[in-house]
């Protein structure tokens, strides 16, 4: 039987391999809204979003020009956010779901 923590590890490294690596070879075509805008003819008039000048926007990491490296980076980046948040609100659901000793 498997315990735990070696599942969650082998889960934790197949995120990060996914996220690091195989993010690398995900689909360059437009998502189905920026298609639907392009064939319609309204593309022209998106605007950028707040967080255009952010640290992982368009799936990268700014400042690192090789786009494999930079794609992969901020993969990773967003597998341990959200890991972190995750944890985070675990913790804070089960302390206060503790009875008062």
């Amino acid at each position: 039987m498997i315990r735990n923590r070696t599942f969650y590890a082998v889960l934790l490294v197949a995120a990060l391999l996914v996220a690091g690596v195989l993010s690398y070879y995900a689909s360059g075509s437009p998502d189905g809204l920026e298609y639907v805008a392009g064939e319609t003819g309204f593309l022209g008039s998106a605007q950028e979003h707040a967080s255009a000048d952010g640290p992982l926007a368009d799936y990268g990491v700014r400042g690192i020009d090789d786009s494999r490296l930079s794609g992969g980076l901020a993969g990773v980046i967003g597998v341990v956010v959200c890991l972190a948040l995750g944890l985070a609100l675990t913790w804070l659901v089960r302390r206060r779901s503790t009875p008062d000793a």
